[in-house]
């Protein structure tokens, strides 16, 4: 046997034309239509190979999601081809997702036979031949990039999860992430994937399944966080011939990356999560709404359906239960405000993506009218575990009232930036210093934005705020779908406010006025404030300013209540939240004519130090403007008039005589 599709024996059958009720228990634990020792112990063999426990070449894994490819992981591989082919050595290779440590990729695990697996990080290829060397020829340890093993700690090599990126992390969602080859059904079988499914498909009714995803306390992971198996019983309660299941996979916030890596990753779980879901819901059809961004997702999104059809998981009559469902891919053009429901159905259906107004729900009257589920990509890949391991298992991790865990895409000014999946209820300052390792070059930490471009900024104040729902909501911010962008002294608050309004304005769909007008004036009163009007002299365009930020406050209000979908109505947190934290950096831009962190280049004023400045000149020479003067061996000056502070004085003065402000 080679997959779990080979027949151990004639007794044994499983195909297309007669499925097998049995088929996935079997995969890993054995035929049960019959017994035989020698069947039985070509299943367990079959799962060491899977598994790697058992294996006569040296394996070489090698992360291959998008950030790995990014980092070099092609070229990695190719070197270690060679380097193989040079050596003579026969050995297997093996491309994964990515395992969630995107500041240290590539990373390249090797397992030689009766081994542990043991993973080395920040693979280039010049050291390829070193590492082959010392790993497979020497069966040492490569020290020099050692990131740990994944069997059991030594003195000399410790677990990978005793590295503090991964030491707080509580991994479901992500288990199979970077471990498993995400292209093979065989890999995810023997790992256990489809035993949620299989369980509700021969022991469970429908209103069974909803109750236990109730049970478990799962809400959505999109943002919003509706209770899952509410929405899920409101389906189910709809009689109707046809419902769908669609899966939400239109990532658009800026920083946010985790559904792309769970769908490179290990897509049969999220094609699983649906199947439950359209089990549940006694659904037929489904779609998986990725945006056309995400091409590797793409391929084995659709690569993991053909394959899932071919071994009777997809299709008319699965397992030979009379359920049937299948699923398509749907690309989706980027637009970001396809990711609110309705405006994601519309899209599916040929329309332009716009919203609707709610009632009626998708549950009541969703796609082409007939009820159907929209959830998000981490939302589904939570379902397996929660049917398999019971909801009794997932309502005992996070508060009272988020369960589970979160993942989060850490990123921005942050030590280790990647994948992390905390349980809710740690602490912001848990994920930034703990897990993030903190700010790198000894700078201070300002704000984390969190839940993406309609999130909130939150200030050192608040960084001791639980990760849930509803403390998130307290002090401005929301769950989002989990973007977490870290921020430094360097950072100006209005600046980032500017960033995000402007992305939430080209975003908008225009189909509302408070959303379309208003977020387009918002951005006008943002964009004055850092603006220098000495040049234009023109006294009106002041006096908006001022007159612009009186009314900010009562404009995004009006914003918040009025528009049409979660677009709108979450547009203006990122100014709100800047106001409410950082209000003395508003009035140093308004007032003080000042930019604190030195960014809004209008603001700025470059004056040279006379006591340090050695007369090198080379200041002098790189001015775009000859706003330089000065004799060669003798103090320089700005003649401020002439100065378009482009900061190129700043950046090439070896003596740090260039002071900003």
């Amino acid at each position: 046997m080679k997959t779990f599709l080979d027949k151990c024996c004639d007794e044994c059958w499983h195909s297309l034309e007669k499925p097998c009720s049995q088929f996935v228990t079997c995969c890993t634990e054995g035929p049960l239509c019959h017994h035989n020792s020698e069947c039985q112990e070509k299943f367990i063999s079959l799962n060491k190979q899977l598994t790697f426990k058992e294996h006569d070449l040296p394996v070489i894994f090698i992360g291959m999601g998008t950030c790995g490819l990014a980092s070099g992981a092609k070229k990695v591989e190719e070197a270690i081809v060679n380097e193989l082919k040079r050596l003579n050595i026969n050995a297997r290779i093996v491309a994964t997702g990515c395992i969630g440590y995107c500041a240290k990729e590539v990373i390249v695990d090797i397992k030689l036979p009766g081994q542990d697996r043991i993973s080395y990080c920040e693979i280039v290829p010049k050291i390829v031949p070193k590492l082959i060397q010392r790993t497979i020829v020497e069966k040492g340890v490569f020290k020099e990039k050692l990131l740990g093993t994944h069997g059991k700690s030594t003195p000399e090599v410790p677990n990978i999860n005793e590295d503090p990126f991964f030491k707080h992390q509580l991994k479901v969602v992500l288990e199979n992430c970077g471990i498993i080859d995400p292209v093979s059904i065989d890999a995810y079988l023997s790992v256990g994937g489809f035993k949620g499914f299989d369980k509700v498909l021969r022991l469970m009714k429908p209103e069974g399944v909803v109750k236990e995803v109730l049970a478990s306390g799962l809400r959505g992971r999109g943002g919003g966080g509706f209770p899952t198996g509410k929405k899920w019983e409101l389906a189910l309660k709809n009689k109707s011939d046809v419902k769908y299941i669609i899966c939400n996979a239109d990532e658009g916030d800026p920083g946010a990356f985790m559904d792309r890596s769970v769908l490179e990753s290990d897509p049969y779980r999220i094609i699983e999560g649906m199947l439950i879901a359209a089990y549940a819901i006694e659904a037929t059809n489904g779609y998986i709404y990725c945006r056309a961004e995400y091409p590797l997702a793409i391929e084995r999104l659709e690569n993991s359906i053909k394959e899932c059809r071919k071994y009777g998981l997809l299709g008319k009559n699965i397992l030979g239960s009379n359920f049937s469902f299948d699923l398509k891919v749907k690309k989706g053009a980027g637009a970001f405000v396809c990711g609110e429901e309705t405006a994601l159905i519309a899209s599916i259906e040929g329309k332009r993506g716009m919203p609707k107004p709610r009632p009626p729900y998708p549950a009541n009257s969703g796609l082409w009218g007939k009820p159907t589920i929209i959830n998000n990509v981490e939302t589904f890949a939570n379902v397996p575990a929660v049917i398999a391991r019971g909801s009794g298992w997932f309502s005992s991790i996070g508060t009272q009232s988020s369960k589970g865990t979160k993942v989060f895409a850490l990123s921005g000014k942050i030590k280790n930036s990647g994948l992390v999946e905390v349980p809710m209820g740690v602490t912001l300052e848990d994920v930034v210093f703990k897990i993030g390792g903190g700010i790198p070059n000894n700078k201070l930490f300002k704000a984390v934005q969190i839940g993406g471009p309609s999130g909130g900024c939150l200030p050192d104040s608040v960084i001791k705020t639980q990760v849930d729902y509803e403390s998130l909501k307290t002090v401005g911010a929301m769950m989002g779908s989990g973007g977490f962008v870290v921020m430094d002294e360097d950072t100006c608050m209005v600046d980032i406010a500017r960033f995000f309004l402007s992305f939430i304005q080209n975003e908008s769909c225009g189909k509302c006025v408070p959303c379309r007008e208003g977020t387009k004036r918002m951005l006008e009163i943002i964009e004055r404030i850092p603006r220098s009007y000495k040049n234009t002299k023109d006294k009106l365009d002041q006096l908006q300013r001022f007159k612009g930020v009186v009314h900010l406050q009562r404009l995004a209000d009006v914003i918040k209540d009025t528009s049409l979908c979660g677009l709108g109505q979450t547009a203006p947190n990122p100014v709100l939240s800047g106001l409410r934290y950082f209000k003395e950096e508003y009035e140093a831009h308004l007032y003080d004519r000042k930019c604190p962190a030195g960014v809004c280049k209008e603001l700025l004023t470059f004056t040279i130090d006379n006591s340090i400045c050695s007369g090198c000149g080379l200041c002098l020479k790189k001015c775009p403007n000859e706003a330089i003067a000065g004799e060669k061996g003798q103090a320089h000056y700005i003649i401020q008039d002439k100065c378009i502070q482009c900061g190129m004085c700043f950046e090439s003065c070896r003596f740090k005589a260039i002071e900003i402000n």
